[in-house]
């Protein structure tokens, strides 16, 4: 009989053992990001469930952010979404149209972070996303080995070009393939891609137009960017000393620092002398956003990670690994950045840029945009007939939405 018991007991435990295994709360959480900044979401998911032994952090790398957005779609429309998403703003905009996110306003203090990074995911009223980094912008990096400062407008930019490119090399390269490295300029003369309503297309404007031409003079005429170029093409123009500058973004910065060192410098992509405006990048970010549904102990998880990831101390140590701005104000404002001139550069070009349009809306002017601009690009359309197409092919898109 004590012998029965015994073993009656031990089965208990391994029972309750089990019921405690089974009670692990599991998240599943894709991420966009890639090399460094991978390796870091690696390390505070590993901290937090070393913290947290309740909680299954499962990390899903995803290639790019068009990957991760169209197989959360997908999934989601399957029924067999992640629990939560680390990704880029402007999937906002097709998440909320899908119904396939929650909305964050009640779930998180959101007074902690900055204005602006939370302005990037509002929409409809609401907040769709928690900041992580603010920023993801443009801005210009040199090589002070080939240029000890960077030009403070566009005037000084082709002559000190026209003076740097010779023999194989270049005074600025960029990524000439994707409108979003025309964005900032268009800001410079004065131009938006929406009307005051946030979704009505402005493309065919006066700004449009000059802002092609100016794209177009800074190719054909001044001659200081490469005949061709993408974004890869750019980078390694830049990191092997073969550019004097690059338009690139915040995001790049460490692989600069490890390639230039001290010689990397960064400021404001140089005024547009036309207007004396300065060119306003878009900002935005990188944000935690939640799938439609979630609930329980799994929110609760979410909510505790998250919240984890956005203490000051993370915060820095995201500033210290990866150079990214911190979405929350304690870290925004500590001497860390303020004191440091890579830093401080980025930081410099984020305030005059714009927050990213969130709505829908916005992905049919990118697609209308890039066509576009290619032909200006390779000097088969002018750019008054490239500004016409892309607002006829943008309101054409827009009205297929409806």
């Amino acid at each position: 009989m004590k012998k029965f018991l015994t073993v009656l007991l031990v089965l208990v435990m391994l029972m309750g053992l089990v019921n405690m295994a089974s009670a692990k709360v599991n998240l599943i959480m894709w991420t966009k990001e890639g090399e460094d900044a991978l390796d870091w979401n690696k390390s505070l998911v590993e901290e937090f469930m070393k913290a947290n032994p309740e909680v299954n952090i499962e990390l899903v790398h995803k290639i790019n952010v068009e990957v991760l957005r169209e197989d959360f779609l997908t999934a989601s429309l399957a029924g067999a979404p992640p629990d939560l998403l680390w990704t880029v703003n402007d999937h906002a905009g097709p998440f909320v149209a899908a119904d396939v996110i929650e909305p964050v306003d009640n779930l998180f203090d959101l007074g902690i972070f900055v204005e602006s990074a939370l302005a990037a995911v509002e929409l409809e009223g609401k907040y769709w996303g928690v900041p992580i980094s603010n920023g993801n912008h443009l801005m210009l990096l040199f090589n002070k080995k080939l240029i000890a400062e960077a030009p403070k407008d566009t005037d000084e930019l082709f002559v000190k070009g026209k003076e740097l490119t010779k023999e194989g090399k270049y005074a600025l390269v960029w990524n000439q393939t994707e409108p979003f490295w025309l964005v900032p300029w268009l800001g410079g003369f004065k131009g938006k891609v929406f009307a005051e309503d946030g979704v009505t297309p402005t493309l065919n404007t006066p700004e449009m137009v000059a802002t092609l031409k100016f794209l177009h003079e800074m190719k054909f005429d001044a001659k200081i960017i490469p005949p061709e170029c993408d974004y890869d093409a750019a980078d390694t123009l830049f990191k092997e000393g073969k550019a004097a500058m690059i338009i690139n973004g915040d995001w790049s910065l460490s692989g600069y620092i490890a390639a230039l060192g001290n010689d990397l410098g960064v400021a404001r992509i140089p005024k547009v002398s036309a207007t004396g405006e300065w060119p306003k990048p878009y900002t935005s970010g990188v944000y935690f956003m939640l799938t439609k549904g979630i609930s329980g102990d799994k929110l609760k998880a979410a909510q505790d990670f998250i919240a984890f990831v956005s203490s000051k101390e993370k915060q820095l140590e995201m500033v210290k690994l990866l150079n990214r701005l911190p979405a929350v104000k304690a870290a925004l404002e500590d001497p860390l950045i303020a004191e440091d001139p890579i830093l401080k550069g980025s930081s410099d070009q984020m305030v005059v840029g714009t927050p990213m349009p969130t709505v829908l809306e916005m992905r049919c002017n990118w697609d209308s945009m890039k066509p576009e601009m290619l032909a200006v690009l390779a000097d088969t359309k002018s750019p008054e007939d490239a500004a016409k197409d892309m607002q006829t092919s943008a309101e054409s898109c827009i009205k297929s939405l409806e």
